[in-house]
């Protein structure tokens, strides 16, 4: 590979306002996915915005680069010979390097870079060794503590640091190259970050001529297992300078762009949204029509609505019998209880506010649910759920599960208030009213015919049968007669007549107000069970929308 090329470097055409999207995105994924995104990652998640955050907002273009790996690999030999003057201790006790030692190129101020890095040891370089094409005006090199170092401070004081630096230069040594810890734990964790990892076998001094080119190939066959076939894979000596100028060539083409920094950015927001994506679904379900009738079937039998349905028809054809019965009975059905009043739901008042109906109705007098109405909404609710997480994470689903089951009884309070709010008052119907003047009619002829048959019953009983006229007739009937015929039977009558059609109208007013009723019902349902599942769906979709853009960065 030409030493002016660095290999794949997908980030490094991220452009600021880009990346700052990418950041955005990710952490509205975040807010999104809430509990439902485990912690581990949501911390990461955040910890990654952040960085995005104070890295982007630090003045000046320097490119931070750390030289890390293991215990002996010369690292700090590799960096002085970089730096060009002895910065870095280098021992024959390991380890030797305890905190980072940074050297600055250029005159540009690093402070605030490296007080963000918590770097310490800080060397500035007045003069550049090497005959590299461009400068290194911007770069700061790094000396990490040994990642694999019995010194447990040591180790993660080098883990800090690999976080918020823009490139990684992984130097290993013939010995340890292979290490498979070193690869598992370290290396291989940052497979998302390929366009700034750069690995370099160092002491090719002590390879026989042969070996170097077998132990490269070695090298990058090992980084294509750990996830970064594209990353550059160099041979130093740091005693002999073999490879050295190819690494500072490089490291020149690097601190050139100016945007490896947000390379290694853009490559955090997507390891992060990555490591979320896993946690949801490739898509949203939903609250179908078959669910969500069963659902309010189940509530509708619960809040007791095929009783209040009942009782409507009931009053119906009571309260037409005390309208259009016979006069002379009619009183009686008065005297009965109205179903309705009985439930506490007369609702001829349309004028009441819910306000009105808690404070002085309060609940309703239907009986409680039944076991098996309260199971039948269970099982419906569960149904509801089930149908909407299908694909999804099993923190989603449980999320959508208890989304549609309300804590304690908040759902069968609002389903009584749905119920006793419930206008069921209807105008009566006219035909009522013209029965009712024909039953009066028939009624006072009746009584006219008795108190006419009277008079005669009387003048004969009192032989006064010539002061009184006879009766005019119709044929061969008096009329009287036909008066009182008329009124005992066409009442009757008329009253069986009106109780048929009284039937006929309580089965449409029942339907009319079975429809009111399950429209609140409906109401509640959408409310306090189908919203919350809605909701919880939106914060998937937005979640998954989310991660998505940030992880196109």
């Amino acid at each position: 590979m030409s030493p002016l090329r660095m290999g794949s470097a997908r980030g490094a055409v991220v452009s600021p306002e880009r990346l700052a999207a990418a950041a955005t995105s990710l952490d509205a994924a975040v807010e999104a996915g809430g509990e439902q995104l485990p912690a581990r990652e949501r911390r990461a998640a955040r910890a990654v915005v952040e960085k995005v955050e104070r890295r982007t907002a630090l003045v000046g273009g320097h490119t931070v680069v750390a030289l890390a790996g293991a215990t002996g690999s010369g690292k700090s030999s590799l960096f002085n010979v970089l730096v060009g003057a002895d910065v870095a201790t280098v021992g024959v006790r390991r380890p030797t390097t305890s905190t980072p030692t940074a050297a600055v190129w250029g005159h540009e101020p690093a402070g605030e870079l490296l007080d963000w890095l918590g770097v310490g040891s800080r060397h500035h370089v007045t003069e550049e060794a090497g005959p590299q094409v461009g400068g290194l005006d911007g770069l700061v090199l790094l000396d990490l503590p040994d990642v694999d170092s019995r010194e447990v401070a040591h180790r993660v004081e080098a883990l800090r640091v690999l976080e918020l630096v823009d490139l990684f230069v992984w130097v290993a040594d013939p010995q340890k190259y292979a290490d498979a810890r070193l690869h598992d734990d370290h290396v291989a964790t940052l497979s998302s970050h390929e366009a700034v990892t750069m690995a370099v076998l160092n002491q090719a001094d002590r390879l026989a001529p042969g070996d170097v080119d077998r132990l490269r190939t070695d090298v990058v066959r090992l980084m294509e297992r750990d996830g970064m076939p594209g990353a550059a894979v160099l041979v130093t000596s740091a005693r002999t300078g073999a490879g050295v100028d190819e690494l500072r060539q490089r490291l020149a083409n690097i601190v050139a762009t100016r945007t490896m920094a947000r390379a290694r950015l853009a490559a955090d927001v997507r390891s992060a949204a990555g490591a979320l994506s896993g946690h949801v679904g490739t898509g949203e379900g939903g609250v179908d029509a078959a669910a969500r009738t069963e659902l309010l079937d189940a509530l509708a039998r619960s809040a007791g609505v095929p009783a209040v349905v009942e009782a409507v028809a009931r009053d119906y054809r009571m309260e037409a019998a005390a309208d259009t019965g016979w006069p002379f009975t009619r009183w009686v059905h008065r005297l009965r209880a109205r179903p309705l009043r009985r439930l506490r739901l007369d609702g001829r008042d349309v004028r009441v506010t819910e306000s009105d109906v808690r404070s002085v109705l309060g609940r309703s007098s239907l009986p409680p649910p039944s076991p098996a109405a309260r199971a039948a909404v269970a099982l419906a609710t569960r149904r509801v759920a089930d149908r909407a997480a299908s694909d999804l994470p099993t923190p989603w689903a449980e999320a959508l599960h208890r989304a549609a089951t309300p804590p304690g009884p908040d759902l069968g309070d609002a389903l009584d208030q749905a119920v006793v709010g419930t206008s069921l008052y209807a105008r009566s119907p006219l035909w009522w009213r013209a029965v009712g003047l024909v039953q009066l009619v028939l009624a006072a002829a009746a009584v006219v015919g008795l108190v006419w048959l009277a008079v005669y019953v009387v003048a004969g009983w009192l032989q006064l049968d010539q002061l009184v006229p006879d009766a005019p007739t119709v044929g061969v009937l008096p009329i009287p007669f036909l008066l009182v015929a008329g009124g005992l039977l066409l009442g009757p009558l008329l009253a069986a007549l009106a109780a048929w059609l009284a039937r006929i109208g309580a089965r449409r007013r029942a339907v009319v107000m079975d429809r009111r009723l399950r429209s609140s019902i409906e109401t509640v349902a959408d409310a306090e069970i189908v919203a919350p599942v809605r909701r919880v769906l939106e914060r998937h979709a937005a979640t998954r929308e989310a991660l998505r853009h940030a992880a196109d960065v």
